[in-house]
């Protein structure tokens, strides 16, 4: 296979003294034997995208390796420097249960304590969440977070918490991946200065849990909390080190955990893929709940900062919740409490994304609360905190089953999530009902909103240009009409406009361009189009709605959901 000029001459820059032996053997090697796996390996830049950097772990420009990395810490570390002037600059490191982690950790703490920066890295393994509230806590001024998520085992990835603890966002990251940009390989000092690294541990985790069990507990009384069985699983995550002690200091006893899923493994033996959202990450979990009958079941994500739960329905069966049902179930709860205390004074606020379910603009109009809506990604949840000082956030989430609870931490956040998901399930349980016929009751209130999300993964450079293609056909040629419903207004977030079809009026969109297009038709049906941050894949969000007038039309009704859904999506050939 022939290797373009331009990706050789990239190639070759990798094949200087800058990088060690074994790097410059592998190119050579794969030159002669793999060369499309290099010319992938070399194509491009990995990125910063909605959560950073995110890639296949390996040798090259395009993959997560100690020199991007590296490149990366240095770039960050002179940014540092020019916005700090005079500072002694700190900044925090946590990983997860990724292969390399570890090790990769260590290189970017070596690379901020060369720069004379002072570093504190955790032991081991920790969950998001707790680094970015390890930032403020011991008043960072930047944190790294070395994990790629529900990614397959073959990646891991590098986000950038800034003062606030939470993630890096414009101006900031512009200005940070100028300075990446600008600099070589040979730019990036590599030599640690040990003094400036200390490390950390048990005494953060006991602060940390101790503000979630605040964070997320509502006094229940001991029986409502012995009342209840609850199953655990980390997928062989990082919140093994946080979630059952953070139970465990709430009062809860009965937490039975999936032992075969709770030793920390990069590899995810027991699992095709550690992502909660994927019905059959929690299949051993589901499997427990029945043997134990377990009220509610609750799966994180490796670095513990999104959670899947399973409750049970009407029939006393264990059905799985999407992340706009427990984000509904989440933010309702919070609204409920905080009008109970007499805290809702009009200046308090909870958040959501623009593909996340259109009913908590419903539930927050109905407690007189707004609901800020801002693009995909839990970095602008948390810039909002930041730009509306003012203003009291109570909660906020994403569809891809992220939940915030207050703002002690500024990032989404499974471990004070899973404590409010359980305290929600024993409160309603205490008063002979259940966390399923609560969520009923919002569907009854509000009116009933289904969703899916269907994703097409398209790989490598072929795959990039498929996905780029889709998107520009649909500005092109948009649907006029989605499954008999007339289109009424197209969102284009990457023109920042809003065309309203019927009046031929344009309006601007006050939200950072992105590659996202939403419809949406006469009788409230949202269907969303956006390439992922993170992923090789384009997603499809799919939002219907109707009234719901009682309880026992509920099956029914929620059936009639799933059939239009699914109209929808043969109508768009997906």
């Amino acid at each position: 296979m022939h290797i373009e000029p331009k990706i050789l001459d990239r190639i070759n820059a990798w094949l200087t003294p800058t990088f060690d032996e074994d790097t410059q053997q592998f190119i050579k090697d794969s030159i002669a034997n793999n060369p499309k796996d290099i010319q992938e390996s070399f194509y491009k830049d990995l990125e910063f995208g909605t959560g950073g950097m995110r890639g296949v772990m390996g040798i090259g420009t395009n993959r997560i390796n100690k020199y991007t990395l590296g490149k990366s810490t240095q770039g960050l570390s002179n940014y540092l420097k020019e916005a700090f002037p005079n500072e002694n600059i700190k900044t925090v490191i946590a990983y997860d249960c990724r292969n390399n982690s570890k090790t990769l950790a260590k290189v970017v703490a070596d690379v901020f304590s060369a720069n004379g920066i002072e570093v504190f890295l955790f032991e081991d393994l920790r969950p998001t969440p707790e680094l970015s509230f390890t930032v403020k806590h011991l008043n960072c001024h930047c944190g790294i977070v070395l994990t790629a998520s529900h990614n397959p085992p073959e990646y891991n990835g590098y986000k950038v918490y800034w003062q606030d603890g939470g993630q890096l966002v414009p101006p900031q990251d512009g200005a940070v991946i100028n300075e990446i940009n600008a600099l070589n390989y040979a730019d990036i000092k590599f030599e640690a200065n040990e003094n400036l690294i200390n490390y950390i541990g048990k005494d953060i985790d006991d602060v940390f849990i101790d503000a979630s069990v605040k964070n997320g507990s509502l006094n229940l009384t001991q029986q409502a909390k012995d009342n209840l069985t609850i199953v655990f699983t980390s997928l062989h995550g990082t919140s093994i080190t946080a979630v059952p002690e953070t139970l465990k200091r709430a009062g809860y006893k009965n937490v039975h955990i999936v032992e075969e899923q709770r030793e920390p493994n990069g590899n995810f033996p027991t699992v095709k893929s550690p992502n909660p959202e994927e019905p059959a990450a929690l299949k051993m979990a589901l499997e427990l709940a029945d043997k134990v009958n377990a009220d509610i079941v609750i799966g994180t994500d490796p670095d513990c900062d999104r959670l899947g739960v399973a409750v049970r329905n009407t029939d006393n069966e264990l059905v799985l919740l999407n992340g706009n049902q427990t984000m509904v179930m989440m933010t309702d709860f919070l609204l409920k409490l905080w009008k109970n205390e007499n805290k809702i004074k009009g200046k308090e606020f909870i958040a959501t994304t623009i593909v996340s379910t259109p009913m908590l603009s419903t539930i927050a109009k109905s407690y007189n609360v707004e609901n800020k809506i801002v693009l995909t990604g839990f970095k602008w949840i948390a810039k909002l905190i930041k730009d509306f000082p003012e203003l009291d956030f109570i909660g906020g989430g994403e569809e891809s089953f992220g939940f915030m609870v207050g703002d002690f931490v500024r990032d989404k956040d499974a471990v004070t999530s899973t404590l409010l998901a359980v305290e929600i399930a024993a409160h309603a349980k205490a008063n002979g009902s259940s966390f399923f016929q609560d969520l009923i009751k919002l569907y009854l209130e509000h009116g009933f909103y289904k969703e899916k999300l269907v994703s097409l993964t398209k790989k490598g450079i072929e795959g990039a240009e498929e996905i780029k293609q889709m998107m520009v056909d649909a500005r092109n040629n948009p649907l006029k009409e989605i499954n008999g419903e007339k289109v009424v207004l197209i969102e284009d977030y990457q023109t920042s406009k809003a065309k309203h079809i019927l009046t031929g009026k344009e309006t601007n969109i006050d939200v950072p361009k992105s590659n996202v297009l939403i419809y949406y038709t006469e009788n409230g049906t949202q269907i969303a189009l956006r390439p992922s941050g993170t992923e090789p894949k384009i997603k499809f969000y799919i939002s219907v709605n109707t009234g719901l007038n009682n309880l026992s039309n509920f099956k029914e009704t929620e059936e009639s959901l799933e059939n239009k859904i699914d109209a929808i999506l043969k109508a768009m050939n997906l």
